[in-house]
């Protein structure tokens, strides 16, 4: 991947992820299993949100087993709004678990079950149009 830094000196890598105009860069590390994200803990999203942010973990833990619990992941996001920030988190936590692990068993386990998990999305907002209000929207007319 062409957005991973490696320090070897700490044993740290850096991986980042982006969804529309989010940017997330997550940084792993060796320690005690904790998962922040913009320095609050996982645990303080909500359901659905929180949900979206474990999914990397939970397809992770079968693979990884023990080795899962030993990663501090630490993902600091800006720009966007709130959802394309849960999901540029989620993709730069999965990037920086293969990363880190190097393992093909949890890239092809990331693959099976959803191609975003690796990949970036895309899509961007189309361009407005001179003379119109919005990209597709045209203007009125009217004859009477």
């Amino acid at each position: 991947m062409k957005s991973v830094k490696k320090d070897k000196s700490k044993g740290k890598i850096v991986v980042s992820g982006s969804r529309k105009r989010s940017v997330a860069r997550a940084t792993i590390s060796e320690g005690s299993g904790t998962v922040r994200i913009n320095f609050k803990p996982i645990e303080s999203f909500n359901t659905f949100q929180r949900l979206i942010l474990s999914e990397p973990l939970v397809i992770a833990e079968p693979v990884l087993k023990e080795k899962l619990k030993q990663l501090d992941i630490y993902v600091k996001i800006s720009g966007g709004g709130v959802e394309s920030q849960i999901e540029a988190a989620r993709l730069a936590i999965a990037r920086a678990l293969v990363a880190y692990t190097q393992s093909a068993d949890l890239k092809n386990a990331f693959l099976r079950y959803d191609r975003t998990l690796l990949v970036a999305d895309t899509r961007r907002k189309e361009a407005r149009k001179w003379g119109d209000s919005k990209a597709r929207a045209k203007r009125q007319k009217s004859y009477r």
